[in-house]
């Protein structure tokens, strides 16, 4: 095979495993609304159901923080598939990965900073702001 077939059948691996990942993160808000709904029924704590929010919101930041990943390689793939010739060999999404990984307190940072990511962070404070209203309004 040559690398310009090696490269395609890389480029649509990885779009599937974005695509994935994204399905996932849709997943992770259901199920918290899920969560959330079971917890102001059954009248558990607020901070209990929102410790539950806030997990569920970190959680999904690490997916997309593994989504972003696959995004720099696939950006990479398609730059080298504009080439006539690909200077790269194919499939090379963990060797990249693994050069460029940051350690300890950066990783943490990276996840902190996906899960601030507006498209991530939008139905977690919101449902934050009603469990505080649902718990303000029950104890009037």
């Amino acid at each position: 095979m040559d690398s310009k077939t090696l490269l395609g059948h890389e480029w649509q691996t990885l779009q599937d495993c974005h695509e994935r990942h994204e399905q996932n993160a849709l997943f992770i808000k259901l199920a918290c609304l899920a969560l959330c709904a079971a917890g102001l029924a059954t009248r558990l704590p607020l901070f209990w159901t929102a410790a539950m929010v806030l997990l569920c919101w970190l959680q999904e930041g690490i997916f997309k923080t593994y989504q972003s990943r696959l995004a720099d390689r696939l950006l990479r793939v398609e730059s080298l598939l504009e080439q006539a010739k690909p200077a790269q060999p194919a499939m090379q999404l963990h060797a990249e990965w693994s050069a460029n990984r940051p350690g300890g307190v950066s990783l943490i940072i990276a996840y902190v900073a996906s899960a601030c990511r507006p498209t991530v962070a939008f139905p977690y404070l919101p449902i934050l702001l009603m469990l505080g209203i649902g718990r303000w309004l029950s104890w009037l």
